[in-house]
């Protein structure tokens, strides 16, 4: 009977583990969420009242497709046109894991 209760208890916390795991938030998205949605919104289709007033090009444009990571890297750490540097605001390895975020949002 104590080996049974055992092996519930042990079901239960892989349940729980997996479970977690499952709901974790991809490297990159916390920063996206809260730095960058605003303006290219959340499937990245600058789909936001700001998103539309500063004409901000979707993800899937033609023009952002073909920048590489490490342009995008660059021009979210610089700044670029009416985008404000992040250089100060955001470690490198957090621009670079939101740029891998809104390169998955294609």
């Amino acid at each position: 009977m104590n080996r049974a209760i055992r092996a519930g208890w042990v079901l239960g916390l892989v349940v729980l583990v997996a479970r977690a795991a499952g709901l974790a938030q991809a490297p990159g998205e916390e920063v996206y969420k809260s730095k960058c949605q605003m303006c290219h919104g959340a499937t990245g289709a600058a789909d936001t009242p700001t998103g539309r007033m500063l004409k901000v090009k979707p993800v899937s444009d033609p023009e952002i497709r073909k920048l590489t990571a490490e342009q995008m890297f660059d021009s979210t750490r610089a700044g670029k046109g009416k985008m404000q540097p992040f250089k100060d605001k955001l470690t490198d390895q957090q621009i670079r894991d939101s740029v891998t975020y809104y390169r998955s949002l294609k």
